[in-house]
């Protein structure tokens, strides 16, 4: 997939993982690639994330494990950032996490 590019490919999934999971800008990633001593422009970036997000998203989604017929869903309370929160969990049989879900509660203490 990365075959014949400029910069390797763990600089190239670095920086397509940092701008897709914590929504790092471009520039930002420009500049803490600079940091690693890795001069790459952000529009080079975001050329690797269009052209590879996709493809990347479909070899993930083939090696993805599917889920057993048996779940459950688990509900806890927590505090974050001095906010309360509950926190949703999808589990298979095995005990894997299938999906996680956030709901911000209305009041803090």
């Amino acid at each position: 997939m990365f075959k014949g590019r400029h910069f390797d490919q763990s600089v190239i999934l670095l920086c397509i993982r940092w701008y897709l999971a914590y929504g790092l800008g471009l520039r930002d990633l420009e500049e803490m690639m600079a940091e690693r001593g890795i001069a790459v422009d952000h529009s080079t970036i975001n050329r690797w994330v269009v052209r590879f997000s996709q493809q990347l998203a479909e070899r993930f989604n083939r090696r993805k494990r599917a889920v057993s017929g048996k779940w459950h869903m688990d509900e806890t309370y927590i505090k974050v950032r001095g906010q309360w929160m509950y926190l949703y969990r999808a589990i298979d049989s095995v005990g894997d996490t299938v999906e996680m879900f956030e709901a911000i509660e209305g009041f803090d203490t």
